[in-house]
């Protein structure tokens, strides 16, 4: 590819350079040992809210040098948009050379932001949860509610997936659709505390609100179990997140910047962000009966993992279109 060019690549692009959850969660777990060891850069991502309500768009720069990479995402979060036959999350990611400062890519954000949500689940889990889990409870069956069960699937030797959602079709789909992916029992249920009293890991995955539903209550979720709060604090009461011994997060700066933003008013002391887990800095689950919880907002750092991998394959295969600058 010339000097001044740079690589198209659309979303069937991405998905076509058929990267695996295994390498993905692999580049995640070197890109938080850097974050623990203080060998990134990732400011707090700045957002507007075109149209108010709980919509937005952010704007989401990270660099890390250890894997070659710099670049910024420009993603949004619209609620209202499956309604349109829209997705809720759409956007695109800008890569860099860290050399030049040039931009080398554009590629679309859709599939890499679905993926290393669900890699960054599993590698929490990986250090709060029991390693034996094998029941998901499944809050929410859109995108991320299929991500997250293919992420744990890495880790877990899962064998059940308890699943939940407010939309009768979506959830039926969601049950077909895992069910022919996956060698795993996926069981649809009518009632939230279904998908979380008797699971080992529970994943809420709805829309992010600023005003939580709260619909999680307290003793819902079992001694033992890991929950991962995808759609930040929405689902869950403050009275069972007070219930955890560990609540993580992925990165505590932006959890306290999102904090002063409005959300995650009743949460517990946090306990270690995932860089300190990842880095030994901070234990992780140290006892079978423990609750364990992380409220991942989703990084920069996560899509700058992923999009040199994503770029070096698709040149390799010879996939997007080259651009002149």
């Amino acid at each position: 590819m010339g000097a001044n060019q740079l690589l198209y690549l659309s979303r069937a692009d991405v998905e076509a350079v058929d990267l695996t959850m295994v390498e993905i969660i692999d580049a995640l777990e070197i890109a938080f040992r850097e974050k623990g060891a203080n060998q990134t850069e990732m400011p707090p991502k700045p957002g507007i809210h075109p149209g108010g309500g709980d919509n937005f768009i952010h704007a989401m720069p990270a660099s890390i040098p250890a894997l070659n990479s710099a670049g910024i995402k420009w993603v949004s979060g619209f609620p209202d948009n499956p309604q349109k036959g829209l997705p809720y999350i759409t956007g695109l990611l800008i890569l860099n050379d860290p050399a030049t400062g040039l931009p080398i890519a554009v590629m679309d954000c859709v599939w890499i932001t679905a993926k290393r949500t669900g890699a960054a689940t599993a590698l929490s889990a990986r250090y709060l949860a029991r390693p034996e889990s094998s029941v998901v409870g499944m809050l929410g069956c859109g995108v991320q509610g299929r991500s997250n069960v293919e992420a744990l699937n890495v880790i877990f030797p899962l064998k059940r997936v308890m699943a939940y959602d407010t939309d009768p079709d979506v959830l039926k789909r969601y049950v077909q659709e895992m069910q022919s992916q996956f060698d795993i029992e996926v069981v649809p249920v009518n009632q939230p505390r279904e998908a979380v009293s008797a699971c080992d890991l529970v994943v809420t995955a709805g829309p992010i609100l600023k005003t939580p539903h709260a619909t999680i209550q307290a003793d819902w979720l079992e001694e033992g179990a890991f929950a991962s709060l995808v759609d930040f604090d929405s689902y869950w009461q403050p009275a069972a997140m007070q219930q955890v011994a560990k609540f993580c997060t992925d990165d505590t700066p932006q959890l306290m910047y999102y904090k002063e933003a409005g959300y995650f008013q009743k949460i517990p002391d946090i306990h270690a962000d995932l860089g300190e887990l990842v880095t030994g800095q901070k234990v992780g689950r140290e006892a079978p009966q423990e609750r364990t919880m992380t409220a991942n907002l989703g990084l920069a750092l996560d899509d700058m993992a992923v999009a040199p991998l994503i770029y070096k394959k698709a040149l390799e295969k010879g996939i997007g279109v080259q651009l002149n600058l």
